[in-house]
């Protein structure tokens, strides 16, 4: 079973109803081609890794536009994400700061799904996925979420991705295979895909992964708090750092965090002139 994000009580209706208009809502999904590289990317790496036999996953950003979603950004559970073979628990703190600093770029943005992989051959999400999904999904847009089930047990040949059936993609051993639950729905049903060009969002954001999630809790609750506060990635000669801005009571001021591994350094600005931080 898989933990994500937060839950709210769902409403009940005929189950008739519920699939009908929740079909209507939500037709197909449509990946940029980046994020479908990033997917398959990261669970050949995860396949590649000692925690090949437990589960990982992803949150799907992007917009919704009638009966299509578009996923533009995919963010990883997490390397503290509590998983084993047959659960994962995402990070949540690690996701609500990297959709705040996506937001920020896109205020269209909004979560439109998850994924997450089965170590075996179950291609379906479970009845215990079912149970948190019905709940989690009355929070999206339109009412209705997309979810995905990788597993390692393609059949696709050469050097090119397949589609062997309308919500399913493969590479090599790897699988998708696409779904979509409304809020008082009994069950998933196959969601067709496509692919375009553009895209992945977040992909900046994974070289720091591990800032995010050694500083998650402090940035989500300086962001919640602290009205004006800014995120922004910076390079240097030495790579990538996260820098957060703040703004201090006196006019004119404020206070700039960079983080970058282990190292933390503060600056104060005032006018736009940098000036020393207590």
């Amino acid at each position: 079973m898989k933990r994500i994000l937060v839950h709210q009580p769902a409403t009940r209706r005929s189950n008739a109803a519920a699939i009908g208009s929740s079909r209507a809502s939500l037709r197909q999904v449509v990946f940029t081609d980046e994020v479908s590289r990033t997917l398959f990317a990261e669970y050949r790496d995860h396949r590649l890794s000692e925690q090949s036999q437990v589960e990982t996953g992803w949150v799907l950003l992007g917009q919704r536009y009638g009966e299509e979603a578009i996923v533009l950004a995919v963010l990883p559970a997490g390397r503290n994400a509590d998983a084993g073979v047959g659960h994962v628990r995402f990070n949540a703190a690690l996701q609500a700061v990297a959709a705040r600093i996506l937001l920020q770029q896109d205020r269209r943005l909004t979560i439109v799904g998850i994924v997450h992989t089965h170590p075996g051959s179950l291609r379906h999400p479970s009845a215990q996925d079912l149970e948190g999904d019905m709940t989690w999904v009355k929070q999206l847009k339109g009412g209705a979420g997309i979810f995905g089930i990788g597993t390692a047990d393609g059949d696709s040949q050469g050097a090119y991705a397949t589609q062997p059936r309308s919500n399913v993609q493969c590479w090599g051993r790897l699988r998708f295979s696409w779904y979509a639950l409304g809020a008082t729905d009994h069950a998933y049903w196959p969601l067709p895909y496509r692919l375009t060009l553009g895209p992945d969002l977040a992909r900046p954001l994974h070289p720091l992964w591990p800032v995010l999630e050694s500083n998650a809790e402090w940035l989500d609750r300086v962001a919640s708090r602290q009205v004006g506060t800014r995120f922004e990635i910076i390079s240097g000669s030495d790579g990538k750092a996260l820098m957060v801005s703040l703004p201090l009571a006196d006019a004119d001021s404020a206070l700039r965090v960079i983080l970058k591994g282990e190292e933390v350094e503060y600056l104060r600005f005032h006018h736009g002139e940098p000036c020393e931080a207590d």
